[in-house]
C-alpha cells in the first residue's frame, strides 16, 4: 500500500467530528486552566469579577447575569426536587437571567450555596457537568462540524472559544466567530500542511491556516468586544493568554490529541496534560 495511503487511514482513524475521551479529557483541562488557573474541576468557585455578567461561579463560569447559571441551578432543582438551597433565590436569579442584568442585589448567600454544594454535593456537581455540555460543549462541536474541523486542536478552541464567547449567535458569539473567519478566505489556502482540507466558500483552505485566522478573529474581538455586555472593566483583553497557548501548541504541531499535549497556562509556562498514565515529552 502506498504510504500516503497509509498515513491517510492512520489520520482518518485519529481524527472526529466531535472530540470525546482523552482528546475531550484535555480540552476541558485546558480551559480548566484558563478559568481557575489549573487543570481541576472547581466546582466551588464562586466570586464576582466585575465584568458586567454578575457572579461567576463553577467549572464552566456559569454567570447570574447572562443566565446560564440559572439554567444549572434549574437542572439541580431536577435532581433534588426542586426544594434545595438554592430555591429561595429563584425569583431573582430568573428575574437576571430574563434581563441579562449584573446586579448581585438579592444574592447575598448566592456564593455561600454554591461553595458548599460544589464542594460535597454529588447532585449539583452532575447538574453543572450536564449544563456544561449541553450549552457549551455539545454546541461547540456541532458548530465546529458544520465547518468540517477534524483536528483535536481546532474542535477544542472551538470549546474554549464557546466558553468565554458563547454558543449563541450575538455579535461576539462563536457562531460570529466562525461566519467572519470563514468570509475571509476567496480563495484556496493550503498553506497550514494539517492533512485535514476544509471546503470554505467553495475553496480549498487547509484546517491549521483556517485555524490560524479563527485565532485572529477571536483576539480581535477579545480586544474590542461588539456587545457592551462583554466590555466590562476591558476584561477580555486581559485574556489574550488563551489565544497565545493554543498558538504555541499550533507551532508544536499539536494536531491530533492522543496521550498527551503541551500548552501554555495563564503565566505563559508550558504545561503538561497527560491521559492516564502517558508520559509527556521530555522536549519543551
Amino acid at each position: 500500500m502506498h504510504i500516503n495511503r497509509i498515513l491517510a487511514l492512520s489520520f482518518a482513524a485519529l481524527v472526529s467530528a466531535k472530540l470525546d475521551g482523552c482528546a475531550k479529557t484535555f480540552a476541558l483541562a485546558i480551559t480548566n486552566i484558563y478559568e481557575n488557573g489549573d487543570t481541576d474541576f472547581h466546582f466551588d468557585y464562586c466570586e464576582n469579577l466585575n465584568d458586567g455578567r454578575g457572579f461567576t461561579s463553577g467549572i464552566a463560569g456559569f454567570c447570574t447575569g447572562t443566565g446560564d447559571a440559572w439554567e444549572v441551578v434549574q437542572k439541580y432543582h431536577s435532581l433534588t426536587g426542586g426544594n434545595d438551597k438554592f430555591t429561595p433565590m429563584d425569583s431573582v436569579l430568573k428575574q437576571y437571567a430574563e434581563d441579562s442584568d449584573s446586579s448581585t442585589k438579592g444574592l447575598d448567600s448566592y456564593c455561600k450555596v454554591w461553595e458548599e454544594l460544589g464542594k460535597t454535593d454529588k447532585k449539583f456537581r452532575k447538574a453543572q457537568t450536564l449544563m456544561r455540555d449541553e450549552m457549551y460543549f455539545d454546541p461547540s462541536q456541532e458548530l465546529g462540524a458544520k465547518v468540517g474541523l477534524q483536528l483535536s486542536i481546532s474542535q477544542a478552541q472551538m470549546y474554549d472559544a464557546g466558553i468565554q464567547h458563547g454558543t449563541w449567535a450575538d455579535k461576539d458569539g462563536l457562531p460570529t466567530l466562525i461566519e467572519e473567519t470563514s468570509a475571509s478566505f476567496g480563495n484556496d489556502t493550503l498553506d497550514g500542511n494539517s492533512g485535514s482540507t476544509l471546503d470554505v466558500n467553495g475553496h480549498k483552505v487547509d484546517e491549521i491556516a483556517w485555524l490560524r485566522k479563527f485565532m485572529q478573529v477571536r483576539q480581535d474581538h477579545l480586544l474590542h468586544p461588539r456587545e457592551k455586555y462583554n466590555q466590562g472593566d476591558n476584561y477580555w483583553a486581559q485574556t489574550l493568554y488563551r489565544v497565545r497557548s493554543y498558538e504555541y501548541a499550533i507551532d508544536r504541531k499539536e494536531y491530533v490529541w492522543t496521550d498527551s499535549v503541551k500548552f501554555l497556562d495563564n503565566d505563559g509556562k508550558p504545561v503538561c496534560i497527560r491521559c492516564e498514565t502517558a508520559k509527556c515529552p521530555a522536549k519543551q
